[in-house]
């Protein structure tokens, strides 16, 4: 027997039957259903990617670690060089400037070489350079003048080149001078007596003031 359910104004006397129970309770259903999906999706909406206020902190901290890993590389990059004189009988004696790490063989080549004749084996040609030094090339040995770090063969004195007694084979033996030059020189001193004067050789064809200032050191009269 079916229960009389109380109705609003004016419906009074309708009577539930099993068709309206049907549709009510197929409406309940898809409340539910709709309540449920609607809780799913926004407990859904709280699990997702990273929020996109995390990512700068992240690609920050990726490009500070790629810096610090360059870092080493570019500081291995720079090149130090050393200084050193190079004098003696070589071809353009002077002031050597070179990468660090450098021989005294590349001191030596950098000068020019060593004149023809010149015996190297009194010199360490594989020894490491050291900043500062001096290479003395084929003058005779002794105990004056050392360069820094050199063995003991590579230590030197000078020896002077007399300009009025030295032959031409000698006068070869000075910076900057070759057969030719040599030549003129002996052919000055020939025709003027002798030189009373190293400052003299200024005189000499072939001779300027840098050639002059490179064998003063090495001359005398």
């Amino acid at each position: 027997m079916l229960a009389r359910l109380p109705l609003p104004a004016g419906l009074s006397g309708f009577t539930w039957g099993p068709a309206h129970l049907a549709v009510v309770a197929l409406l309940i259903a898809a409340g539910l259903a709709a309540t449920a999906w609607w809780v799913g999706r926004d407990r859904g909406d709280t699990v997702g990617p990273t929020p996109m206020s995390e990512a700068p902190a992240l690609l920050d901290q990726t490009s500070a670690d790629a810096e610090s890993s360059a870092a080493p590389s570019a500081a291995g990059a720079t090149t130090a060089e050393v200084t050193v004189d190079v004098t003696g009988k070589v071809r353009r004696p002077g002031i050597q400037v070179l990468d660090a790490g450098s021989r005294v063989v590349d001191a030596v080549e950098a000068a020019g070489g060593a004149r023809p004749g010149v015996d190297l084996s009194t010199i360490n040609l594989a020894r490491p350079l050291t900043d500062g030094e001096q290479i003395v090339v084929g003058l005779p040995t002794g105990g004056a003048l050392t360069a820094p770090g050199a063995t003991t063969g590579e230590a030197t004195t000078t020896t002077l080149v007399n300009l009025n007694t030295a032959t031409a084979e000698q006068l070869e033996t000075l910076p900057e001078v070759g057969p030719v030059t040599a030549a003129a020189i002996v052919a000055w001193r020939d025709e003027h007596g002798g030189f009373t004067s190293v400052d003299e050789l200024i005189d000499v064809d072939g001779i300027g003031e840098k050639t002059l200032e490179s064998i003063r050191p090495h001359a005398s009269v």
